[in-house]
């Protein structure tokens, strides 16, 4: 029994993905979601995915491919399949720089003009949300900013993602410490209910974000998004080929209202992507701006 288990265990060890495989489930990726798996992250991809054979009890990756196009769970495997070639990796107020911009100069103007037009309605775009913490943090840093008058507010925090089970994560609001390990303690104090270790989102917070699935790639699915004044789409695009990532900032231009922001990546750039948005450069940020 010890010997056939052994080599159970062997011969899952030496289950390698053929080029034509990688291939065929590369290609299939960018169909359905437009993320591009490149040639020398084959590795990656057989070694996240070696599970999922493993639990499907199948023997090869042609098999699984074969199983995310013609098997009846072919839809519920899609989501998993979402979930292990994508990099969840966030936390409350990251990249402080960056939100510094948004609170000071993008809210602050949004919010001015708002006033001034006798609106008071906000809308913010998280694509690409994960499991919350960055459509949180936004909404907490609007209670700070607004202070008791945000119940005079119309605000929506739209927060999207490809992978279901990151989104079933954030609509619970509930994170590790370590998932607050770039959050001020005051900032924990105010808007978290710690309940034994566990960190739960007030809600107060919680209200103001709605959570759907979204595919970047289906521009019919991003037209349905509400128009923002603020769009946030940080560490998505570089899964993205150039292609793709010229139809994904496309539509986050359709979507803003004129004057409108987005913030991508710190390390994200749209240097030879696009030039419809303006970029405004700040201390620890740059801001990408619709012309009005």
């Amino acid at each position: 029994m010890a010997s056939l288990f052994s080599k159970t265990i062997t011969l899952q060890k030496e289950l390698k993905i053929s080029d034509e495989e990688f291939t065929q489930l590369r290609d299939f990726i960018y169909e359905q979601s437009g993320i591009y798996v490149a040639d020398n992250r084959k590795y990656l991809l057989e070694n996240r995915l070696a599970n999922r054979l493993k639990a499907l009890n199948l023997k090869s990756y042609g098999e699984y491919f074969y199983f995310l196009r013609y098997d009846p769970g072919r839809k519920q495997e899609m989501n998993r399949l979402f979930e292990v070639v994508t990099t969840n990796e966030t936390s409350f107020y990251r990249n402080p720089p960056q939100l510094d911009v948004f609170r000071d100069k993008v809210l602050s103007e949004v919010i001015r003009e708002q006033r001034d037009k006798g609106r008071k309605s906000l809308r913010i775009w998280s694509a690409g949300c994960s499991t919350g913490e960055e459509p949180y943090t936004l909404a907490i840093i609007l209670h700070e900013v607004l202070g008791p008058e945000i119940k005079t507010w119309d605000i929506k925090i739209a927060a999207n993602d490809i992978s279901e089970a990151v989104l079933a994560s954030a609509r619970r609001g509930v994170y590790s410490e370590y998932a607050l390990r770039t959050t001020p303690k005051e900032i924990i104090a105010r808007y978290f209910t710690n309940e034994d270790g566990r960190y739960k989102i007030n809600p107060e917070v919680k209200q103001l974000v709605t959570y759907g699935q979204i595919n970047l790639s289906d521009r019919a699915q991003l037209k349905r998004v509400e128009r923002s004044q603020v769009v946030f789409c940080r560490n998505v695009i570089i899964y993205f080929d150039d292609d793709m990532k010229r139809k994904v900032i496309g539509a986050f231009y359709d979507n803003l209202t004129p004057g409108g922001f987005l913030l991508i990546g710190h390390s994200e750039s749209l240097h030879n992507i696009s030039r419809a948005f303006k970029p405004v450069h700040h201390p620890g940020a740059i801001v990408y701006r619709k012309e009005s």
